[in-house]
Protein backbone atom coordinates (compact mmCIF):
# COMPACT_ATOMS: atom_id res chain seq x y z
CA UNK A 1 0.00 0.00 0.00
CA UNK A 2 1.35 3.39 -0.97
CA UNK A 3 0.46 4.92 2.41
CA UNK A 4 3.59 5.55 4.47
CA UNK A 5 3.55 5.52 8.24
CA UNK A 6 5.84 7.35 10.62
CA UNK A 7 6.82 7.10 14.28
CA UNK A 8 7.59 10.77 14.82
CA UNK A 9 11.37 11.16 14.64
CA UNK A 10 11.13 13.10 11.38
CA UNK A 11 8.42 15.35 12.81
CA UNK A 12 10.45 16.03 15.96
CA UNK A 13 13.45 16.93 13.84
CA UNK A 14 11.43 19.32 11.69
CA UNK A 15 9.86 20.99 14.74
CA UNK A 16 13.31 21.45 16.28
CA UNK A 17 14.59 22.93 13.02
CA UNK A 18 11.72 25.42 12.97
CA UNK A 19 12.46 26.45 16.55
CA UNK A 20 16.10 26.99 15.59
CA UNK A 21 15.30 28.80 12.33
CA UNK A 22 17.33 26.19 10.44
CA UNK A 23 16.38 25.43 6.78
CA UNK A 24 15.82 21.67 7.00
CA UNK A 25 13.78 21.69 3.81
CA UNK A 26 14.46 18.20 2.50
CA UNK A 27 13.48 16.31 5.64
CA UNK A 28 10.47 18.61 6.06
CA UNK A 29 9.25 17.73 2.58
CA UNK A 30 9.89 14.05 3.22
CA UNK A 31 7.70 14.19 6.34
CA UNK A 32 4.93 16.02 4.49
CA UNK A 33 5.18 13.54 1.60
CA UNK A 34 4.49 10.73 4.06
CA UNK A 35 1.52 12.64 5.44
CA UNK A 36 0.13 13.11 1.93
CA UNK A 37 0.65 9.45 1.06
CA UNK A 38 -1.33 8.42 4.14
CA UNK A 39 -4.42 10.18 2.75
CA UNK A 40 -4.99 7.27 0.40
CA UNK A 41 -8.78 7.51 0.12
CA UNK A 42 -8.67 11.24 -0.55
CA UNK A 43 -6.04 10.73 -3.25
CA UNK A 44 -8.08 8.00 -4.93
CA UNK A 45 -11.08 10.32 -5.07
CA UNK A 46 -8.98 13.24 -6.30
CA UNK A 47 -7.46 11.07 -9.04
CA UNK A 48 -10.91 10.71 -10.58
CA UNK A 49 -11.46 14.48 -10.60
CA UNK A 50 -8.01 16.00 -11.02
CA UNK A 51 -6.62 13.27 -13.27
CA UNK A 52 -5.02 14.54 -16.43
CA UNK A 53 -2.51 12.74 -18.57
CA UNK A 54 0.69 11.28 -17.15
CA UNK A 55 3.19 11.50 -19.95
CA UNK A 56 5.25 8.41 -20.79
CA UNK A 57 9.01 8.57 -20.47
CA UNK A 58 10.89 9.33 -23.67
CA UNK A 59 14.63 9.24 -24.02
CA UNK A 60 17.51 6.89 -23.31
CA UNK A 61 16.68 4.78 -20.26
CA UNK A 62 20.26 3.88 -19.42
CA UNK A 63 21.36 7.52 -19.42
CA UNK A 64 18.40 8.52 -17.31
CA UNK A 65 19.13 5.82 -14.73
CA UNK A 66 22.60 7.37 -14.37
CA UNK A 67 20.98 10.79 -14.02
CA UNK A 68 18.73 9.39 -11.29
CA UNK A 69 21.75 8.03 -9.44
CA UNK A 70 23.49 11.41 -9.58
CA UNK A 71 20.34 13.29 -8.58
CA UNK A 72 19.78 11.05 -5.57
CA UNK A 73 23.42 11.43 -4.54
CA UNK A 74 23.27 15.23 -4.80
CA UNK A 75 20.04 15.37 -2.83
CA UNK A 76 21.54 13.21 -0.09
CA UNK A 77 24.50 15.58 0.11
CA UNK A 78 22.09 18.46 0.61
CA UNK A 79 20.27 16.57 3.35
CA UNK A 80 23.50 15.99 5.26
CA UNK A 81 24.56 19.61 4.73
CA UNK A 82 21.21 20.81 6.09
CA UNK A 83 21.55 18.47 9.05
CA UNK A 84 24.96 19.89 9.88
CA UNK A 85 23.57 23.41 9.54
CA UNK A 86 21.04 22.42 12.19
CA UNK A 87 23.84 21.10 14.41
CA UNK A 88 25.58 24.44 14.09
CA UNK A 89 22.40 26.31 15.04
CA UNK A 90 21.95 23.95 18.01
CA UNK A 91 25.49 24.71 19.20
CA UNK A 92 24.75 28.41 19.20
CA UNK A 93 21.35 28.03 20.85
CA UNK A 94 22.46 25.75 23.70
CA UNK A 95 26.15 26.66 23.94
CA UNK A 96 27.21 23.13 23.05
CA UNK A 97 30.45 21.98 21.49
CA UNK A 98 29.84 19.22 18.97
CA UNK A 99 32.36 16.90 17.35
CA UNK A 100 31.09 17.03 13.76
CA UNK A 101 33.48 14.45 12.41
CA UNK A 102 32.74 12.13 15.31
CA UNK A 103 29.01 12.37 14.63
CA UNK A 104 29.57 11.11 11.09
CA UNK A 105 31.56 8.12 12.37
CA UNK A 106 28.89 7.36 14.97
CA UNK A 107 26.26 7.21 12.23
CA UNK A 108 28.47 4.87 10.24
CA UNK A 109 28.62 2.38 13.12
CA UNK A 110 25.06 1.15 12.97
CA UNK A 111 22.63 4.08 12.92
CA UNK A 112 19.73 4.12 10.46
CA UNK A 113 21.43 7.18 8.94
CA UNK A 114 24.08 5.47 6.84
CA UNK A 115 25.98 6.48 3.75
CA UNK A 116 29.21 5.56 2.02
CA UNK A 117 30.39 9.18 2.14
CA UNK A 118 30.14 9.58 5.94
CA UNK A 119 33.90 9.09 5.97
CA UNK A 120 34.19 12.03 3.58
CA UNK A 121 32.29 14.18 6.08
CA UNK A 122 34.82 13.19 8.78
CA UNK A 123 37.65 14.07 6.40
CA UNK A 124 36.08 17.45 5.63
CA UNK A 125 36.06 18.42 9.31
CA UNK A 126 39.55 17.00 9.79
CA UNK A 127 40.72 19.39 7.08
CA UNK A 128 38.85 22.35 8.52
CA UNK A 129 37.38 22.31 12.02
CA UNK A 130 35.77 25.69 11.33
CA UNK A 131 34.01 24.56 8.14
CA UNK A 132 30.76 26.55 8.11
CA UNK A 133 28.93 24.32 5.63
CA UNK A 134 29.66 20.92 4.12
CA UNK A 135 28.87 22.24 0.65
CA UNK A 136 31.91 24.54 0.88
CA UNK A 137 34.34 21.64 1.28
CA UNK A 138 36.38 20.96 -1.85
CA UNK A 139 35.27 17.33 -2.11
CA UNK A 140 31.57 18.09 -1.82
CA UNK A 141 31.88 21.07 -4.15
CA UNK A 142 33.30 18.76 -6.78
CA UNK A 143 30.65 16.09 -6.28
CA UNK A 144 27.82 18.60 -6.66
CA UNK A 145 29.42 20.12 -9.73
CA UNK A 146 29.51 16.68 -11.39
CA UNK A 147 25.95 15.78 -10.41
CA UNK A 148 24.24 19.12 -11.01
CA UNK A 149 23.26 18.68 -14.65
CA UNK A 150 21.78 15.24 -13.98
CA UNK A 151 19.95 16.58 -10.94
CA UNK A 152 18.28 19.30 -12.99
CA UNK A 153 17.32 16.90 -15.78
CA UNK A 154 15.65 14.51 -13.33
CA UNK A 155 13.64 17.22 -11.55
CA UNK A 156 12.63 18.79 -14.87
CA UNK A 157 11.55 15.43 -16.29
CA UNK A 158 9.55 14.63 -13.15
CA UNK A 159 7.71 17.95 -13.41
CA UNK A 160 7.07 17.36 -17.11
CA UNK A 161 5.66 13.89 -16.45
CA UNK A 162 3.61 14.90 -13.41
CA UNK A 163 5.58 12.77 -10.98
CA UNK A 164 6.01 14.33 -7.51
CA UNK A 165 9.58 14.46 -6.23
CA UNK A 166 9.19 16.84 -3.27
CA UNK A 167 12.38 15.96 -1.40
CA UNK A 168 14.63 15.96 -4.46
CA UNK A 169 13.18 19.19 -5.87
CA UNK A 170 13.34 20.95 -2.50
CA UNK A 171 16.99 19.93 -2.22
CA UNK A 172 17.70 21.51 -5.60
CA UNK A 173 15.77 24.65 -4.65
CA UNK A 174 17.82 24.92 -1.46
CA UNK A 175 21.05 24.51 -3.40
CA UNK A 176 20.08 27.25 -5.84
CA UNK A 177 19.03 29.52 -2.99
CA UNK A 178 22.15 28.87 -0.92
CA UNK A 179 24.50 29.73 -3.78
CA UNK A 180 22.76 33.03 -4.62
CA UNK A 181 24.25 36.26 -3.28
CA UNK A 182 20.86 37.95 -3.45
CA UNK A 183 17.38 36.42 -3.20
CA UNK A 184 13.93 37.95 -3.79
CA UNK A 185 13.32 38.04 -0.02
CA UNK A 186 13.58 41.83 -0.26
CA UNK A 187 10.06 41.73 -1.68
CA UNK A 188 8.98 39.66 1.33
CA UNK A 189 10.36 42.31 3.67
CA UNK A 190 8.52 45.06 1.79
CA UNK A 191 5.28 43.09 2.04
CA UNK A 192 5.79 42.44 5.76
CA UNK A 193 6.43 46.11 6.39
CA UNK A 194 3.40 47.14 4.31
CA UNK A 195 1.00 44.78 6.08
CA UNK A 196 2.42 44.72 9.60
CA UNK A 197 5.03 47.51 9.95
CA UNK A 198 7.65 44.83 10.67
CA UNK A 199 10.45 47.08 9.33
CA UNK A 200 13.29 46.14 7.00
CA UNK A 201 17.02 46.60 6.52
CA UNK A 202 18.42 48.48 3.53
CA UNK A 203 21.24 47.43 1.23
CA UNK A 204 22.78 50.92 1.43
CA UNK A 205 22.95 50.83 5.24
CA UNK A 206 24.84 48.64 7.76
CA UNK A 207 23.19 45.44 8.95
CA UNK A 208 21.11 45.96 12.08
CA UNK A 209 19.63 49.32 11.11
CA UNK A 210 15.87 49.01 10.63
CA UNK A 211 13.50 51.21 8.65
CA UNK A 212 9.77 51.56 8.12
CA UNK A 213 7.94 53.12 5.18
CA UNK A 214 4.42 54.57 5.16
CA UNK A 215 3.67 52.83 1.87
CA UNK A 216 0.22 54.31 1.23
CA UNK A 217 0.65 57.79 2.71
CA UNK A 218 -2.50 57.21 4.73
CA UNK A 219 -3.32 56.12 8.24
CA UNK A 220 -1.01 58.39 10.18
CA UNK A 221 2.21 57.54 12.01
CA UNK A 222 3.03 53.90 12.65
CA UNK A 223 5.21 52.67 15.47
CA UNK A 224 7.33 49.82 14.22
CA UNK A 225 9.67 47.50 16.01
CA UNK A 226 11.70 44.40 15.28
CA UNK A 227 11.25 40.96 16.74
CA UNK A 228 12.28 37.39 16.13
CA UNK A 229 9.51 34.83 15.91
Amino acid sequence: MDAAGQKGTGKWTVLAAMDLGSPLTLISEAVFARSLSARKEERVEASQILGGDILPFTGDSDSFVKDLENALFASKLISYAQGYMMFRATEQEYNWKLNYGGIALMWREGCIIRSAFLGKIKEAYDRNLDLTNLLLDNYFQGQLAEAQASWRRVVAKAVEMGIPVPAMSSALAFFDGFRRQRLPANLLQAQRDFFGAHTYERIDKPRGQWFHTNWTGQGGAVTAGTYNA
